[in-house]
């Protein structure tokens, strides 16, 4: 099996379909239907059971997985090692992180990064979804966890208090909560993992207990957004309550934890130039709030 229907392999083994292994190698549904049957036929052997809910692996597509996987590693670890080593400022950087971050950090960086090397391309993926450094699937992320992987490099950019916020609006409409009172008679914009498995949710340690969750989000950019609107009472970063003129309430208490936000990178791609340099702008974006 070569490295390219190895990929193709791959993909339909982690989408189960066609069409999903075909969007994620960017090619075309038949495409990847006819790989997959060539490659049966070459090895001589089914490697999937081709059911309503998809495409499911045989007892020798496990085994073949496998060693896939292994194929897969040397690869990546390949494409690491020699680009660590390249010390040209042009081509392409893949920055993971979240839509706030992405707006208040990651842009302004990106911008001031093309005044200073224009060759160098950034590609921005903001979303809730966690990407893979390790299978290249980014080449640097920002993020409000640390990773535990021990290939993988870390270091902390920022860390914010977070506290209770609502728009002025609301606060004319509805007044200030009472400390104490569980949120009761008030309307509350929670982040929507939070609510997933948590029977005692708080914000800024309060129960919301009395309170009425009108809207569960899954960004902290729609957080900040409804909050803005005058839909409820929520609780964010200080940092993005005071960039958007919120008001902040109860400003005496926040959060247990802390926002904190991670700068992670491969340890075999750090001292590429092209990614050593966007390191710096990001870092350096950061700098600028935390003076």
């Amino acid at each position: 099996m070569n490295w390219d229907d190895a990929r193709v392999f791959l993909a339909v083994c982690r989408e189960s379909t066609l069409r999903g292994a075909a969007r994620v190698l960017g090619v075309d549904q038949a495409t990847v239907g006819r790989r997959i049957t060539a490659l049966e036929k070459s090895l001589g052997a089914t490697l999937f059971l081709r059911t309503s809910e998809g495409y499911a692996l045989t007892a020798v597509g496990e085994a073949a997985l496998k060693s896939v996987e292994k194929m897969e590693h040397s690869a990546l670890e390949l494409e690491r090692r020699i680009q660590g080593l390249d010390n040209r400022l042009t081509g392409s950087v893949r920055v993971s992180t979240t839509d706030s971050l992405a707006i208040d950090f990651l842009i302004p960086a990106i911008a001031q990064l093309h005044e200073y090397h224009p060759d160098v391309r950034v590609h921005l993926d903001a979303s809730t979804q966690i990407l893979s450094l390790a299978k290249r699937e980014a080449d640097i992320a920002v993020r409000n966890t640390r990773p535990d992987n021990p290939d993988l490099i870390a270091r902390r950019i920022a860390r914010w208090p977070v506290g209770l916020f609502a728009s002025q609006a609301y606060v004319d409409r509805h007044g200030v909560p009472t400390p104490g009172s569980a949120f009761e008679g008030h309307d509350l914009v929670v982040y929507q993992p939070y609510l997933q498995g948590n029977k005692d949710l708080t914000l800024v340690t309060e129960s919301i207990s009395r309170g009425r969750i009108v809207a569960g989000l899954s960004s902290s950019l729609l957080v900040r957004r409804s909050i803005a609107a005058g839909l409820g009472v929520g609780e964010i970063p200080v940092y993005m309550g005071e960039r958007d003129g919120l008001v902040r309430l109860w400003p005496e208490r926040t959060r247990a934890l802390p926002y904190e936000v991670w700068l992670v990178t491969h340890a075999d791609l750090r001292h590429t130039a092209r990614v050593r340099v966007v390191i710096e702008q990001i870092v350096e974006a950061f700098a600028l709030e935390n003076e």
